[in-house]
């Protein structure tokens, strides 16, 4: 009898502990774990990240593009800045429209993901910038884009709320901010990580000074967070990388792009370029 409780004490013990191995590394993709784990998780996945989470050119069109597209009608070519871009789901879609006619920068800290995005965008590289960069300290000057989006990522930040402020301080008066929050039982399953959704609304309202704040149902999982930011401005429209990349050492917008990368007149900073054209 005794060993038979010894046993099933085993068999519980080794049940808790596959349990807290799923919890950490799959159910929140290691964002307890700290920021390398979650880089070395998705470059780990990169190549099956599209199949895990099947996605559908047409539904993409169809429930992401388009919806948002619909909400800056007077806004022709949009400069877009796609924070935490993954394989490059935002963009892909977005260019995919023949309606849309901007430019896009997209920005990731997985290196495998970025590579992934850059095969599936060779066709538009010359209106897409991959760049590697974290999402709390946005290299672009203030008011810089018409739309900035960051889908199904952040619960994976750091700080949330300094990724937020960043994108808020990036976008120009007037311009359209697009973010997921995550619902249901993987929300429950990260606290600290994922905002309720009156929450949000708070920060984005009462902190970020953001108006027009609306919940969307999107996903199972996510809800769609769309806001404007107070005030008005022309549109930035299809500007280059170069008239908007702010060097980080020196925090002006002097970057060129040479042979291998970029780099800065101001400080000679150099960024390189990968083969597959990912910057950094």
């Amino acid at each position: 009898m005794a060993l038979w409780m010894l046993l099933l004490a085993g068999l519980a013990s080794l049940g808790l502990l596959g349990a807290l191995v799923w919890w950490l590394l799959i159910g929140t993709e290691g964002v307890y774990l700290g920021r390398r784990v979650v880089i070395w998780l998705y470059d780990v996945y990169a190549s099956r990240y599209d199949g895990i989470k099947q996605y559908n050119a047409d539904h993409e069109a169809i429930y992401l593009a388009r919806p948002i597209l619909d909400l800056i009608p007077h806004v022709r070519a949009p400069l877009v800045l796609d924070v935490a871009t993954g394989t490059g789901r935002l963009p892909l879609a977005l260019l995919e429209l023949p309606t849309f006619q901007g430019r896009i920068v997209a920005l990731d800290l997985s290196r495998k993901m970025l590579g992934m995005a850059a095969e599936k965008l060779c066709g538009h590289a010359n209106r897409v910038s991959l760049l590697r960069q974290p999402a709390e300290d946005l290299p672009f000057p203030d008011d810089t884009f018409d739309l900035v989006a960051c889908l199904e990522a952040l619960e994976f930040m750091v700080d949330a709320r300094a990724v937020l402020r960043e994108m808020v301080r990036v976008l120009r008066p007037g311009g359209l901010l697009v973010v997921t929050n995550r619902q249901g039982f993987y929300g429950r399953l990260m606290p600290g990580k994922v905002f309720r959704n009156d929450e949000l609304e708070r920060v984005l309202r009462d902190e970020l000074g953001l108006v027009r704040v609306t919940f969307l149902r999107w996903q199972v999982e996510y809800r769609l967070v769309i806001a404007i930011k107070l005030g008005r401005s022309q549109p930035a429209g299809p500007r280059l990388l170069e008239e908007i990349w702010r060097c980080s050492e020196c925090g002006v917008v002097e970057m060129i792009p040479v042979d291998g990368g970029w780099r800065c007149l101001g400080c000679e900073r150099t960024v390189p370029r990968g083969d597959n054209g990912v910057i950094g």
